[in-house]
């Protein structure tokens, strides 16, 4: 038997990272994997905040060599051979079933939210296969040790160490451990081992998923339905597209090896209608009932096997306990819509690495890591409140849109606060935990609820769409509620000038905080606001 500090089961991105994490904190680490890699997977789109929190994470506890990889001008620069995708920001259009799309004058049917200013300092899709493999090389080569091809079939906890146990190479393995990390995902090793119960988010559909990898995928903005007069804030296809229907929603993420991400989140009635577990079959059944996006897809190409998810999101009662704890991608999991995964999993890395930091050999450790799992579980629970009410919207673009705010004004305000050291500020993730905007983010999400399920009268709607514009004010920093944009949101400086006293800041100090962060070559012009206004239905 050999003894470790930690051992951390599942070596995806956050195993990997934790386990380089406390590789530089001095603690002594077995990563063990079930399979091997490089590996297929899903959970590929990030967001400027979960690339920030690598950046931080990469600051903290030196890691010079995974800092280039939170941009992907750096990461470009500096790991050309792993394959990424250029994400400029998030693209979503609404199509109804037997309709081709059309573009709306007013944009009605559209919604464009830019996430950085130029390619340079943009997000990036993580093509897994290779992304994930670096990690696992970076954590061997800071002394991780690593099992592969490793079967868990047994776990025993007592308050100051775990014992695991397995097969691997025929052969019997048994560890012991200080500290447990699940990393293997939902529905993984210590959720089984210790047969904790499942539960349901209330009100989020039991969604079922159909995926896989593609090539000769077309670029929308390559089939003219969606042009108009003006230039869009950047190329619709180089971000994270959804195409939005009742029912459910497709992603296209495109990477620079030639391969596309594609799949669908459908509710169950529409997975049923479509045969979706059928595969690929069931995927064309799909393109065939949107037809610009069958065009699409007209000349792609499968280069893996479809994958059917039966059940999409999954919620563990419990995320921590004595010696264990789950890692937010194994505690839950809600849905890919607005790439919540990426920055929900790197918040609870850096909770986890904190306390390991701070109280490792102390007994406040344990409270920590009670603490962490709560708020784990907290932050999903808004995650699904807010996807909940997205879903019921969908039939209802421009009141999809207007919600859909509800997350990029929280993410846009988390992100300023940070770069500003003022961390504080923005809370748990979406901002749940705010006194003003939690309440009011919850409020907006149980009407939209409400109307999905029981219809909706204009002024039900209306109201709705003026709670929305209240709520996201306080945090809005980006010019969100500027009706001129017309569903088209720029990065813009001037906003986030204006609203610096939102931020407890100077418009000196927004100046030197852009200028830090890349948003300008050079601190110069400011492009003037658009205007001002608000959603009025």
């Amino acid at each position: 038997m050999k003894d470790f500090d930690v051992a951390i089961v599942g070596s995806g991105f956050a195993g990997s990272l934790l386990a380089l994490i406390c590789r530089r904190l001095g603690r002594s680490v077995v990563l063990i994997e079930k399979g091997a890699h490089p590996r297929f997977a899903i959970g590929e789109s990030s967001s400027p905040l979960a690339n920030l929190l690598l950046e931080e994470l990469s600051g903290r506890y030196g890691l010079p060599r995974i800092r280039p990889l939170a941009s992907w001008g750096t990461w470009q620069a500096t790991y050309p051979e792993i394959a990424c995708g250029l994400k400029r920001g998030f693209t979503f259009y609404g199509h109804r079933a037997g309709e081709p799309f059309r573009s709306d004058p007013f944009r009605r049917n559209q919604l464009l939210v830019t996430a950085s200013p130029r390619d340079e300092v943009a997000d990036t899709h993580w093509y897994r296969a290779d992304f994930d493999s670096f990690l696992v090389a970076e954590a061997q080569a800071a002394g991780a040790e690593y099992l592969d091809r490793t079967r868990l079939s047994h776990l025993e906890i007592s308050p100051d160490r775990v014992v695991v146990s397995g097969q691997r190479a025929n052969e019997t393995l048994r560890l012991k451990a200080r500290f447990l990390i699940d990393a293997s995902g939902p529905r993984g090793f210590v959720h089984n081992s210790l047969r904790l119960p499942e539960i349901t988010f209330p009100d989020l559909p039991a969604t079922r998923g159909l995926f896989t990898h593609f090539e000769g995928v077309n670029r929308w903005e390559e089939l003219g339905v969606a042009v108009g007069s003006e230039d869009p804030p950047y190329p619709v296809d180089d971000a994270a597209l959804h195409h939005v229907f009742d029912g459910g929603w497709i992603w296209v993420l495109r990477f620079n090896n030639g391969i596309v991400s594609a799949g669908v989140a459908a509710e169950p009635w529409l997975a049923e209608e479509l045969c979706l577990s059928d595969g690929e079959k069931g995927w064309q059944r799909l393109l065939a009932r949107f037809p610009s996006v069958e065009e699409q897809f007209r000349n792609a190409r499968a280069v893996r096997p479809f994958v059917f998810v039966d059940r999409l999101a999954f919620r563990s009662t419990e995320a921590a306990g004595p010696s264990w704890i789950l890692l937010p991608s194994a505690a839950a999991f809600v849905d890919p819509l607005l790439s919540t995964g990426f920055p929900l999993t790197l918040l609870g890395v850096e909770r986890l690495a904190n306390a390991i930091e701070r109280s490792w050999g102390k007994p406040e450790l344990e409270k920590e890591i009670a603490s962490g799992g709560v708020k784990t579980l907290a932050e999903a629970d808004t995650a699904a409140l807010l996807i909940a009410a997205l879903y019921a919207s969908f039939a209802d673009f421009e009141l999809f849109a207007a919600l859909s705010l509800l997350y990029f004004a929280a993410a846009s305000y988390a992100e300023a606060a940070r770069r500003l050291g003022r961390r504080q500020l923005s809370g748990s993730f979406l901002s749940g935990d705010q006194a003003r905007f939690g309440p009011a983010l919850r409020d907006c999400c149980a009407r939209a609820i409400r109307i999905g399920k029981n219809g909706r009268s204009d002024e039900e709607r209306a109201d709705l769409l003026s709670r929305i514009c209240a709520a996201i004010e306080p945090l809005d920093v980006a010019g969100l509620s500027d009706i001129r944009r017309r569903n088209w949101h720029p990065m813009e400086a001037a906003p986030l000038l204006a609203a610096s006293y939102k931020l407890g800041a100077t418009p000196e100090e927004i100046e030197k905080m852009l200028a830090r962060s890349g948003f300008w070559t050079e601190p110069a012009a400011i492009s003037s606001q658009n205007g001002k206004g608000c959603y009025s239905g």
